[in-house]
């Protein structure tokens, strides 16, 4: 009786530490990460980026319940609230409430919007780097000017009409981007307090001075964004593609491979793959590109990285409306895949030789309003403006890769390893057996 008593006590007492630990487990949390150079926790950029935030940060997910990648996100976000426990995570679900994701201009499934005060930010990739990077952008602050060249039919940075860019600008301004009209007939040259100038599809051909102006922006280390269409090479801008390095090569681009991703038109590109650079790095998302004209670069004082690219089935054709061309190669037609998006680099010529950065896109289209909601287009535009500001460098996160991930082993090995896995249990189980046997004997 008194060696029953004995382990009855000793179940109860398992059982009350066992519940108190269940308790304790409620009230405190604590981790070890004993991985190589501790990659399974964020670095300790991130954490300095995060001490920076002094208010409370709140994060809206939009992501269908009965997707696993809810449970994703909540991991990925657990781990920068354990250093900062005002950042809050919710998930919206997007067919019970769609008026919330049209109001939020949500475009993809698990998009995120982070708000920090009065600005707010979309994240479309789940990494540290895209994470850290739009902490860094929320915590600066400030606000940066891009000047839109106006007065030549350009789009508007504010309009709402089909071409305009009114919804993709309204998205950057909740990041600190503002946009200001700059019309070269009322000002001769570009403002000294400007970051950017875009210069998005002209449609009446610009004044010299308008030209010589953006030429001698460029020659000052100045940054610009170049949207191109098909038939704008007739509009007085060869001073600064020679400036640039860029030519637009005739008619446009006719892509019949969009047919898989149930696209009919052809004049509409549709690109998954991007070369590597630094703007597309980790980018996977799709994204439509209407009316394209194929690029070319010269050779130069700029440094060229390829940005968009046609596929291979692609080839180039006379402008025109109705029924794409086929391909002929007596009229001059050329075979994909085709450039039609440049990244340029040069040492400023500033007094602090910063680096220079242009992108010149043969489609204007792909942030208008009408495709704003396409797919990708939306985040490759804020990462093409994010570039541009040098809003792609707030904070470089070192790699942090074991160096013993790869296991080498020959088939002698792998046959001992085998035969090790295989056998181990049968040997426990022999063991467990002689042990009982041993008891009952007794």
């Amino acid at each position: 009786m008194r060696a029953r008593l004995d382990t009855l006590l000793v179940l109860v007492l398992l059982l009350l530490a066992s519940a108190a630990l269940g308790y304790l487990s409620t009230r405190y949390s604590t981790s070890w990460d004993w991985t190589y150079d501790a990659r399974a926790s964020i670095a300790p950029q991130s954490i300095a980026v995060l001490r920076d935030l002094k208010q409370p940060m709140h994060i809206t997910s939009y992501v269908d319940p009965g997707s696993g990648l809810r449970a994703t996100i909540s991991g990925f976000i657990a781990r920068y609230q354990r250093y900062k426990p005002d950042l809050t995570l919710r998930f919206i679900d997007p067919a019970a409430d769609p008026g919330a994701v049209r109001a939020a201009g949500i475009s993809v499934d698990g998009e995120m919007v982070l708000r920090y005060g009065d600005r707010s930010l979309h994240l479309t990739q789940l990494s540290d780097q895209s994470f850290t990077d739009a902490l860094a952008n929320l915590a600066r602050g400030g606000t940066r000017l891009v000047a839109f060249v106006t007065g030549d039919g350009e789009r508007s940075a504010d309009g709402r009409a089909n071409a305009d860019l009114g919804s993709f600008m309204a998205q950057m301004a909740a990041q600190g981007v503002r946009a200001l009209p700059l019309n070269f007939a009322q000002v001769a040259s570009v403002p000294q307090n400007a970051n950017l100038v875009v210069l998005a599809s002209p449609l009446a051909q610009l004044a010299p001075g308008a030209v010589h102006a953006l030429v001698q922006w460029l020659q000052d280390g100045g940054n610009l964004l170049w949207l191109t269409d098909p038939g704008s090479e007739h509009l007085g801008l060869a001073p600064l593609a020679r400036e640039l390095g860029i030519r637009a090569l005739p008619g446009e681009i006719i892509d019949p491979s969009g047919a898989a991703a149930g696209v009919r038109d052809p004049r509409v590109l549709v690109v998954s793959r991007y070369p590597p650079d630094p703007i597309t790095r980790g980018f996977a998302l799709d994204t439509a590109f209407p009316g394209v004209v194929a690029l070319a670069h010269a050779q130069g004082n700029w440094k060229y990285t390829p940005l968009l690219l046609s596929s291979p089935q692609s080839y180039t054709a006379p402008v025109g409306i109705g029924a794409a061309p086929a391909y002929s190669a007596s009229t001059g037609d050329l075979r994909g895949p085709l450039d039609f998006g440049f990244a340029l680099t040069r040492l400023s010529a500033n007094p602090l030789h910063t680096e220079q950065r242009v992108v010149v896109l043969g489609d204007g289209d792909f942030i208008s309003n009408t495709f704003l909601g396409n797919g990708g287009n939306a985040a490759l535009g804020t990462r093409i403006f994010d570039w541009l500001l040098g809003d792609d460098t707030l904070v470089r996160l070192p790699p942090r890769a074991a160096p013993d991930r790869r296991l080498d082993i020959g088939q002698r090995g792998l046959n001992a390893l085998t035969l090790t896995l295989a056998t181990l249990p049968l040997l426990l189980l022999l063991l467990g057996s002689l042990s009982w046997l041993r008891r009952r004997r007794r």
